[in-house]
């Protein structure tokens, strides 16, 4: 946990640093409210000029939260919400305010009881409010001190408008089949964004149980974490629904939506109802995921032994949403493609995605909600063991989906990230809302899961699993850190063993069969240290000297060339082989057997051609198209242009294919010209098999009919795994004006919803006409973007990597060095522009390597 409160004792060190608004100066004194009344000019500056009684980032401890009753009434015809709050507190040492966090809340009052106000009912001691908007947090002064180990009652009135973007409390819209567009709002807290919602303390260590109460029109229904209580009738006609009281949780899994939304419920073998609710239109595209989300909340509560302790779990599709989903704890929220499926339409990979999601978020229900990380430095505890959860559970409950392959697939790909020297430590310090933002990336997320995979390989599944039931039975309903995973590993008796008269031994070791030849204990917190507090994969390198073999362990690093730093110590790392010789194992493929091997080195060979076809390098890129016709040719022309065979079957059918068209090969462009015709014919009713709807879509695109009757069923399809699939074959259009009119379209924001831009701005850029186009774009509507999406943002992540890491040229890397030196983002780069730099860099140099002998090993091989 990373710790920003310092012990301030004894002797006075000063060193002012002169910031807008600010002078911090770090004093050793003993007591933080006895510097600030005789020293109040070290501290901040309110936004009413007045100094803020307190300078850091993270809230103090001296008063913490035991519950909130919290009532919302949103407006869905003016777009904001009135609401307010009590919050019970219970002060652990004096102190003489109260520091929470808000954000674009308009405080309109706040009160003060003590307990002996609140038992001879007198009314509450008015406040002062005070605003710091730099850290996001006001201040409640108080006349008296409150008094150590005392509780007190905080009244807070407050309003604001919905929010435009994607957290907080925010407006969504949907468009019915007739034409009406609906408005819901809906929350969205992780990590940061409670507090745009209600005056909180907004940090995961602050637990507290939640009392809401929603009001509404009676058109809407009212979803929260809790199932409802009751609902009273108010003047106007108006509705409130009171719901139960939550289980003891961190802000940021407070839900709440109104809507008018229709569901489909079951019940799990526990008794906990589960109802997936969607826009009424969609309401057929909901039983998939009922079915799915029955059968996985079965399997975890079997599997962790612990029952599911909420009575209620609702699954919600909402129309506008910026990540895969969230975890609210019992109000799960998904984007619509994450959540819906139409057999229609969604293909076996659009299946995949759904099953692998609401796995992933329903084993956050134990991990990240009933045991939650300190802080947000360890918000791999949360991601990386629900993404190793999604194979344990998929694999049981679903196991045509072959998941182990989809699995390795992803510990591969972050090894390709985590190869840069640019990448970062699983567990990192993170301190400001940017910094955490962007802890959500593929290093907490999939390093994360391939650790504790690896690690339960080294222990034993039984070991592994046993120890994780003891973490989450320990640490239930609080906090934990790396090192208490660690010390659960490697102990995993409960207090139960013992109260029942049993008996259990342990060690603070445990022996791995591993070492067993090696005699030698194994302390897992030594070993798992290692990979989650430095950054990067080992390389272990054997070299044979006579009968002797030598061993020695480097970091693997992607394409260490000889003018980096790093090359010194170390020899190349990715690139010790020529390119000729790695492509020479590439003949073997049309005789691989195993589909995910095939398409793994397909998408090498594939990855050459767009990288050849973006830098317009022509000799290379037609030779390597008749390289892959000629050597994949007997595999592509045994695919069927159907939905048949297992799920690897037809994910291989979907990717070759889509290359053959790709590669213009004649008899793959007929036969999607000809089902692309059928379906316009049909006006949208034929049903093409979905594995091959894309492909079909695509080649259609690329005709100024077909493109514009694909945008007209854009905006008339329901279904989300469709419209993807639409939006990915218009990008591929050869005509600039089109690709500029869909940007166009997605900056509107109505017919391409803004969720979508990111997404569409990566495709356009993939796309050799429209690569300068979207980089060109995102230069010039920085600004613009920046009121879309915060800027560490998921959605900024993606528009900022997808329009840039693909350029392989110095004037290119220079042109984005410059932009991003422009920004002037706090003196630094953020993460993701250093992660930029260095890959186009890296694109450069590679070319710059193996250009001559890719071009020689194709005039040899065809």
């Amino acid at each position: 946990m990373v710790n920003t409160h310092r012990k301030l004792i004894l002797n006075i060190y000063c060193s002012a640093i002169i910031l807008p608004q600010i002078c911090i100066c770090s004093q050793f004194t003993s007591s933080s409210n006895d510097q600030y009344n005789e020293n109040p000019g070290v501290f901040p500056v309110a936004t009413n000029g007045e100094p803020f009684p307190w300078r850091e980032l993270r809230l103090p401890t001296k008063v913490i939260p035991l519950h909130y009753d919290l009532f919302v009434h949103p407006n869905l015809t003016s777009l904001d919400f009135v609401a307010s709050e009590k919050i019970e507190v219970l002060v652990r040492d004096t102190t003489q305010f109260i520091i929470l966090h808000s954000h674009g809340l308009e405080i309109m009052n706040a009160t003060l009881q003590s307990e002996e106000d609140l038992r001879y009912k007198k009314s509450g001691e008015k406040l002062t409010v005070l605003s710091y908007p730099a850290h996001q947090q006001i201040a409640l002064l108080v006349p008296e001190k409150l008094m150590a180990d005392l509780r007190y009652s905080v009244a807070i009135d407050f309003q604001a408008k919905l929010a435009d973007g994607f957290e907080g409390f925010y407006k969504s819209t949907y468009r019915t089949l007739g034409g009406e567009t609906r408005t819901i709002a809906v929350t969205d807290f992780e990590p940061t964004h409670a507090r745009m919602a209600f005056p909180c303390f907004d940090e995961p260590l602050f637990k507290a149980n939640f009392s809401i109460k929603i009001r509404r029109e009676s058109r809407h229904i009212a979803l929260s974490n809790m199932p409802k209580v009751k609902t009273i009738e108010r003047e106007g006609g108006l509705l409130e629904d009171h719901f139960e009281t939550t289980v003891k949780m961190s802000t940021y899994l407070v839900a709440y939506i109104v809507c008018d939304f229709a569901s489909v419920s079951g019940t799990a073998s526990s008794g906990v109802k589960v109802s997936i609710y969607a826009s009424p239109d969609k309401w057929s595209q909901t039983h998939y995921a009922l079915e799915a989300s029955l059968k996985l909340l079965d399997f975890y509560e079997n599997y962790f032994n612990i029952h599911y302790p909420l009575p209620k779990l609702d699954l919600v599709a909402i129309p506008d949403f910026e990540s895969g989903a969230m975890e609210n704890w019992g109000l799960v929220t998904y984007r619509e493609t994450s959540l819906l499926f139409d057999p229609k339409t969604s293909s076996t990979s659009d299946k995949l995605w759904v099953t692998k999601v609401i796995a992933h978020e329903l084993a956050h229900q134990w991990f990240g909600n009933l045991v939650t990380m300190e802080w947000w430095n360890d918000i791999w505890l949360n991601e990386g063991f629900a993404t190793y959860m999604e194979l344990i559970s998929v694999n049981v409950t679903y196991p045509e989906l072959q998941f182990d392959n989809i699995f390795l697939n992803d510990c591969f790909e972050v090894i390709k990230s985590d190869s840069l020297n640019s990448s970062r430590p699983v567990s990192k310090q993170a301190e400001t809302p940017t910094q955490i933002q962007e802890m959500f990336d593929d290093i907490s997320y999939k390093k994360g899961a391939c650790l504790l995979n690896m690690l339960k390989d080294f222990l034993s599944e039984e070991k592994f699993k046993k120890g994780i039931i003891h973490y989450l039975k320990k640490f239930s309903y609080r906090n934990a850190k790396n090192d208490d995973l660690w010390s659960s590993l490697s102990n995993s008796c409960l207090e139960s063993d013992f109260t029942s008269g049993g008996f259990c031994y342990s060690d603070s070791k445990t022996t791995s069969n591993t070492l067993t030849f090696l005699e030698e204990n194994v302390e897992v917190k030594d070993i798992m240290t290692t990979w989650t507090r430095q950054k990067g994969i080992p390389l272990v390198v054997v070299e044979q000297e006579g009968r002797l073999l030598k061993l020695r362990q480097e970091r693997f690093l992607n394409g260490v060339f000889r003018d980096d730093p790093e090359w010194g110590a170390l020899q190349e790392s990715a690139g010790r082989l020529t390119l000729d010789k790695a492509l020479d194992l590439t003949h073997y493929l049309q005789h691989e057997t195993s589909i995910p091997a095939l398409l793994q080195g397909l998408d090498y060979l594939e990855s050459f051609y767009h990288t050849m076809d973006r830098r317009n390098i022509s000799d290379i890129t037609e030779n390597l198209k008749r390289y892959l016709l000629q050597y994949f040719k007997p595999v592509i022309d045994m695919q069927s242009w159907s939905d048949e065979g297992s799920v690897w079957d037809r994910r291989l059918r979907s990717s070759l294919l889509k290359l053959a068209c790709y590669l213009n090969y004649a008899p793959c462009i007929r036969k999607a010209t000809e089902l692309f015709s059928q379906w316009m014919e049909s006006s949208g009713k034929l049903n093409i098999p979905s594995d091959v709807l894309k492909i079909v879509y695509s080649v259609g695109a690329q005709t100024t009919e077909g493109w514009n009757y694909l945008l007209e069923q854009y905006g008339l399809s329901l279904s989300g795994a469709e419209k993807n699939k639409i939006l990915y074959a218009l990008s591929t259009s050869k005509h600039q004006e089109k690709l500029i009119k869909l940007i166009d379209l997605g900056m509107e924001g109505k017919v391409i919803k803004t969720q979508d831009l990111a997404s569409l701005l990566y495709a356009i850029a993939r796309n050799p006409k429209g690569q300068q186009l979207a980089w060109n774009f995102v230069k010039e509507n920085w600004t613009h973007l920046l009121e879309r999406f915060e800027l560490s943002s998921f959605p900024m992540r993606i528009i900022i990597s997808g329009t840039t890491s693909h350029f392989s040229s110095k004037d290119e890397l220079q042109e984005v060095k410059l932009f991003f030196e422009s920004l002037q983002t706090q003196g630094s780069y953020l993460e993701i522009f250093q992660i930029v730099l260095e890959t186009i860099s890296k694109n450069i140099k590679w070319l710059e390597k193996n250009l001559p002998s890719l071009r020689n090993w194709l005039l040899i091989s065809i």
